[in-house]
């Protein structure tokens, strides 16, 4: 009986932080949003560790009856101001490269309001399969399996649920807040420093 071919390689890559440098942008339009409201955001601590839900981060300084809006005007200020200032990490356009070099395919699944997200990805010519946006955390998990993902690559613990509750494997890159401590505990599988080593590591993975 011949051997069962192996699964195609499909790899999910996060992408605030992990792709792209998103902290100038989102500072920016932190601060654009702050003016218009009266709320002095603490924009540093704010951007310290990207990821999280947008009213998850708001909700500190701005009232709950309030956050819906502030939300809405956030994404619509966001394109004047983030897209431009935003750059690819380094090694994100290699890493993708190695993918492709492998056969592969690359999605992107990240908790961005996905209009902003396909901005992003258009500017940058990130070059991808499929674009799901506004997921987080273990919610990444239903996409992840649904487009049958081989690996899923974050900066944050919660993309590390994410791909563990997908039953993928769990590789984390140091660019984002979380550290390799962090990251560890929450079960990752592997640790980069950044996207620089995945090449290498994916070749050596696939041989």
């Amino acid at each position: 009986m011949p051997e069962p071919s192996p699964a195609p390689l499909v790899v999910g890559f996060d992408l605030d932080m992990t792709l792209i440098d998103t902290v100038p942008g989102f500072s920016a339009t932190l601060q654009a949003l702050g003016a218009e409201l009266g709320v002095q955001f603490a924009v540093e601590d704010m951007t310290s560790r990207l990821g999280p839900p947008l009213g998850a981060s708001l909700a500190a300084q701005v009232p709950a009856d309030r956050i819906d809006a502030a939300i809405d005007r956030f994404r619509e200020l966001y394109p004047g101001l983030a897209i431009t200032a935003t750059s690819l990490l380094p090694g994100a356009g290699e890493a993708i490269a190695a993918v492709r070099r492998h056969g592969g395919r690359v999605v992107v699944v990240t908790g961005k309001f996905r209009p902003n997200a396909q901005l992003h990805v258009d500017h940058l010519g990130i070059d991808l399969d499929h674009l799901e946006g506004e997921v987080w955390g273990v919610g990444k998990a239903d996409v992840l399996r649904q487009e049958g993902a081989t690996m899923y690559v974050g900066d944050h613990v919660h993309d590390v649920e994410g791909a563990l509750a997908a039953g993928t494997l769990s590789v984390s890159v140091l660019t984002g807040g979380c550290s390799r401590e962090e990251l560890v505990a929450a079960g990752t599988h592997v640790v980069l420093d950044d996207l620089r080593d995945f090449p290498s590591w994916l070749d050596a993975r696939m041989t």
